[in-house]
């Protein structure tokens, strides 16, 4: 079940309340086969999740009656109130794992894992896991959930990571060595003329345990060589066991600015930004999240380099440096192309030209594979390697957004 979201814009002071009845994917059982009991009591639960998602999407608390106690209704009917005034639009349920089910007949408890995604009215996302000790009676031969606990996690680790930390003023780059930097991997052009960039990616999913972490995705032009850099993409961010996702433009050295365009983990994500006529100063920037069909689209004036384009992974920075990179796994780049002189060229025809993030201890943390024999596409790696900081900057930066 899910309890009111913690936004950091808000911070909601209802201790780590994130768990939201939504629609349960199918659920891992434990081994054997489950006896009458025990599927019931899953089923009343799997039916609760899928009725309080409906809830919240529908206005109408009353689908939630028929697996609650009066109780608990009135508790859940609360929790979607504070759900709708911290702007959240819709939850889903995204992963559901049983633990431990105990039944003596008229009461029963059960344990789960649940990993629950909030879309909020903005189009940001947010991401949790949580554990639920459900309490369930038995009245007049129907299962009924009474209560559902949430083990204190904590308290210095659920702070979910702020989307917008302090704006920097961009540095030149710093680069580490050739082709290798403190804040960027995957693969840069340069050689000037560009007027164009576009590249499609996938939104990675985070592992959310462990330390927090940011991963900024983007596709842009200059930064390279340049103090200009005009840019956009998706960014995910860690912490707590929770995970935040968005869509941004920057154009240095203004700060990022979030746009109203939902992404989330499995997303599959276009990115262009096409100047209006080369030396014009005006962009065209587009973001359209292919998975659900909708685009992001605005116009800007903005003086640039044309000196290179781009296609990146980022640990973003913030007020003390660069910031802990999360741990990605993967993150692989398609139907990358730029405008050169005029012409289109993709990254070979570009010569574009590799680049590792390293860690402050000199250790490769992100690394870009070789160009795919398409010419326009590669991936990028999370290694095991710890994700470091250090004040120092690399190549371009994210202003405003995590980034260094």
């Amino acid at each position: 079940m899910k309890f009111d979201v913690m936004r950091p814009a808000s911070l909601v002071t209802l201790a780590f309340a994130l768990m939201v009845l939504c629609v349960a994917p199918t659920a891992a059982a434990a081994p054997g086969q489950p006896d009458p009991q025990t599927a019931a009591v899953q089923t009343v639960i799997e039916t609760a999740n899928q009725e309080q998602a409906q809830a919240l999407a529908s206005g109408d608390p009353s689908v939630m009656s028929d697996t609650a106690t009066a109780a608990y209704y009135r508790q859940l009917t609360q929790t979607n109130q504070d759900l709708t005034a911290e702007n959240a639009s819709s939850i889903e349920l995204i992963q559901l794992t049983w633990g431990s089910i105990q039944s003596n007949g008229s009461a029963a408890t059960a344990t789960t894992s649940e990993t629950w995604l909030t879309t909020f009215s903005d189009g940001s996302t947010q991401e949790s896991t949580d554990t639920n000790v459900y309490s369930l009676v038995n009245q007049s031969g129907t299962w009924l959930i009474a209560a559902d606990a949430h083990p204190t996690p904590d308290p210095a680790q659920t702070t979910p990571p702020s989307p917008q930390p302090t704006p920097q003023i961009p540095m030149p780059m710093v680069p580490v060595g050739p082709n290798t930097s403190r804040n960027w991997a995957g693969y840069a052009a340069t050689g000037g003329g560009y007027t164009s960039v576009t590249g499609t990616w996938t939104v990675p999913q985070p592992n959310v345990m462990g330390g927090p972490g940011i991963g900024a995705t983007w596709v842009g032009i200059g930064g390279v060589s340049s103090r200009d850099l005009i840019q956009a993409g998706t960014q995910d961010a860690t912490a707590g066991g929770q995970a935040q996702f968005q869509a941004w433009i920057e154009m240095l050295p203004q700060a990022s600015q979030q746009v109203p365009l939902g992404v989330a983990p499995g997303d599959s994500v276009t990115v262009s930004i096409e100047e209006q006529g080369a030396g014009s100063g005006a962009w065209h920037i587009s973001i359209t999240n292919n998975t659900s069909g909708q685009t992001f689209q605005t116009s800007a004036s903005y003086m640039s380099s044309e000196s290179s384009a781009e296609w990146i992974e980022e640990a973003p920075s913030g007020p003390g440096g660069i910031l802990p990179l999360d741990n990605f796994s993967s993150v692989s780049f398609s139907s990358t192309s730029a405008t050169q002189n005029g012409s289109d060229v993709d990254l070979s025809e570009a010569g574009a030209m590799p680049i590792t993030l390293l860690n402050a201890n000199e250790q490769p943390l992100a690394v870009p594979s070789a160009i795919d024999s398409d010419g326009a596409s590669f991936d990028v790696t999370r290694t095991a390697a710890p994700a470091t900081t250090g004040n120092g900057t690399g190549r371009g930066r994210r202003g405003g957004g995590p980034r260094p």
